[in-house]
């Protein structure tokens, strides 16, 4: 058996190169992919309002969320909920410190 056929091989088994490539996988692996721009977002809470409390908001007006002081905030990575955590300051900035990794839920 040539290089070639055990390429073949590979492709028709490829649920089976996956999962190995999953378990065996390094971070030379991912090399592919760091160059890719995300979106991450961290949620410090929501409310919902209509449109003319909403136009009445002036400058100071304070917007109830439904969180609470110290609850985890949530950080979605592309629209999609990644992890919760919390707000920190480093110098004079605000950043946000993972506490939890949230399993993806498989559709």
């Amino acid at each position: 058996m040539d290089e070639k056929d055990n390429l073949q091989l590979t492709e028709l088994e490829g649920d089976r190169a996956l999962s190995e490539t999953r378990t065996s996988g390094s971070a030379k692996d991912l090399e592919a992919v760091y160059d890719v721009p995300v979106q991450i977002s961290a949620v410090l809470g929501r409310a919902t309002m209509q449109v003319s409390q909403l136009l009445k908001l002036g400058r100071g007006a304070v917007v109830e969320l439904d969180r609470k002081v110290g609850e985890a905030i949530d950080i979605y990575v592309n629209n999609r909920l990644v992890a919760r955590g919390e707000v920190v300051v480093v110098d004079e900035r605000l950043g946000v410190t993972m506490t939890e990794i949230v399993k993806a839920e498989r559709s």
